[in-house]
């Protein structure tokens, strides 16, 4: 745009100042990308930690559940809102902190495809 129709542009966005709109122009794009980024970022990760949560607080006797440290084992026991212990092997039962379980596995994904 040349610059001798700012005077006109101004007058027709109703008399505001040229600097105004440039700083609205200038900010549009940053905006935008702020935009973006929360709705490819930050709202699915919110979305999973939501998902992740509901499945920790719903743990129960006979869940298997596999830890942060890739540790597999079924839970025996919730010990209280923070504790559950898991067997991960025949005898073998530790006592975990519920915000180290990394998954609750569902009857139908350990089930082996080919039986």
């Amino acid at each position: 745009m040349s610059s001798a129709l700012l005077p006109f542009t101004a007058a027709a966005a109703g008399g505001a100042q040229p600097g105004a709109a440039a700083f609205l122009i200038g900010i549009l794009p940053w905006v935008l990308i702020f935009l973006i980024f929360y709705l490819l970022m930050i709202r699915p990760q919110q979305k999973r930690v939501k998902q992740h949560q509901a499945a920790i607080s719903a743990i129960k006797k006979g869940d298997e559940v596999v830890t942060g440290g890739g540790i597999r084992g079924r839970v025996t026991r919730v010990v209280d809102d923070t504790e559950a212990e898991v067997e991960i092997a025949q005898g073998t039962r530790v006592r975990v902190v519920k915000s180290t379980i990394s998954q609750v596995l569902t009857p139908a994904s350990t089930k082996p495809a080919n039986d």
